[in-house]
């Protein structure tokens, strides 16, 4: 048995965008909160959206003090924000920052409680208002999910937090927002949506309908992303990429992400790594190292990546799905932690820690395969060469 989630709404296609004041209409909303960053509001984006409000007649205020990793600190500038205005619902517009902040923002506001507190394993489920996503990058499918990332930046830990409280009520994915993304933001995100794919499948949370999705986004992901990486402006491959991240989202909403999530968010938290940027530096690896545990599934992987035949033994397939992996970081030039410019001995320091928070995350007991504190730690150090 499976309990599957998803928003109300979901609108998809190029120039979607211009359906927002329709869509919010039909769902009595007329308040809206605009939760963005600083790039989204130079953009000319922000400046699109608002305009399309006030011409339906829609008063919008707009909150744009979200930071990369969002913080306890500029959730909370965004919650007093919100009070101060008369919202009945808050619009993520950007990446994977504007949206998780947008849902905090709209959680805490009528709760009177700590983020810290609402840090996984406590689950959220009652609603706060209503959000509407609108994901400006092909990557963290959070348009889709019932999951939020907000970091203490005194502990320097990435505090999942999750339940239904953050699901959207409404996801508008129009994947023209993304055909300026440069190449690396692509490659990042692109690859962080592959890695939720992945994890969804071999996650033992795995049920039939997080199958579906999964597998198509990565037929979706893995074709198109080498396309969008070397032509920004391949309509179809961003059109692609953008349905398999919604799908990737959907995938792992309903399943779990697993042990490579797990010990990438206290890589971007005490370093500072794009998100889909640690991802990539440990999904070879940790491919590698928990496949033994479920072959079958990782082979499925391997197949619809069209890596290998369906005539190919498992074993075979998942080879080439790790020889796969190495390469394409290669290609994408993700770089080691060394490359990255982290010092060895505050690696090295920090690793003991990083796999306590790692564990404390919940995601490496969905792994196929379950390791024990020291067993991160060694894929840690591992990792940094």
């Amino acid at each position: 048995m499976a309990a599957i989630h998803l928003p109300r709404t979901i609108r998809i296609g190029g120039g979607v965008l211009n359906e927002l004041p329709e869509v919010l209409c039909a769902s009595g909303l007329s308040h809206p909160l605009i939760v963005t960053d600083s790039w989204i509001a130079g953009s000319g984006i922000l400046e699109r959206v608002e305009s399309l409000l006030a011409g339906a007649g829609i008063a919008a205020r707009t909150f744009t003090g979200v930071v990369p990793d969002p913080t306890v600190a500029s959730t909370e500038a965004g919650c007093a924000f919100l009070a101060q205005g008369n919202h009945d619902c808050v619009i993520g517009l950007g990446g994977g920052s504007p949206i998780d902040s947008a849902k905090m923002i709209a959680v805490k506001r009528d709760r009177a409680i700590a983020v810290r507190d609402l840090k996984a394993p406590h689950q959220e489920d009652a609603p706060g208002l209503p959000i509407i996503a609108i994901p400006t990058t092909a990557g963290t499918g959070s348009e889709a999910t019932r999951f939020t990332i907000i970091t203490d930046a005194a502990t320097d830990e990435k505090m999942l937090c999750a339940g239904l409280a953050y699901l959207p009520l409404i996801a508008v994915v129009d994947y023209e927002l993304t055909l300026t993304k440069p190449a690396r933001l692509t490659a990042d995100t692109g690859i962080d949506s592959l890695v939720h794919a992945v994890e969804a499948y071999v996650s033992k949370r795995a049920n039939p309908f997080s199958d579906s999705m999964a597998l198509s986004a990565m037929r979706l992901i893995w074709a198109n992303l080498p396309l969008a990486c070397a032509d920004p402006g391949n309509r179809a491959a961003r059109e692609a990429l953008m349905l398999g991240a919604l799908q990737g989202g959907i995938a792992f909403s309903n399943s779990s992400v697993a042990l490579v999530h797990g010990m990438s968010r206290p890589i971007g938290a005490h370093f500072h790594v794009a998100h889909g940027l640690s991802n990539a530096m440990l999904m070879p690896l940790v491919t590698g190292w928990s496949a033994p545990a479920a072959l079958p599934r990782y082979a499925d992987c391997a197949r619809a990546m069209g890596l290998a035949s369906d005539s190919e033994s498992d074993q075979g397939a998942v080879g080439r799905l790790v020889e796969a992996l190495e390469r394409v970081n290669s290609d994408l030039k993700v770089p080691t932690p060394s490359e990255y410019g982290i010092a060895r001995e505050r690696w090295d320091e920090l690793v003991p820690l990083m796999a306590q928070q790692a564990l404390a995350s919940g995601s490496p007991a969905n792994n196929p395969r379950v390791p024990e504190a020291h067993e991160i730690e060694d894929l840690y150090r591992r990792a940094y060469a």
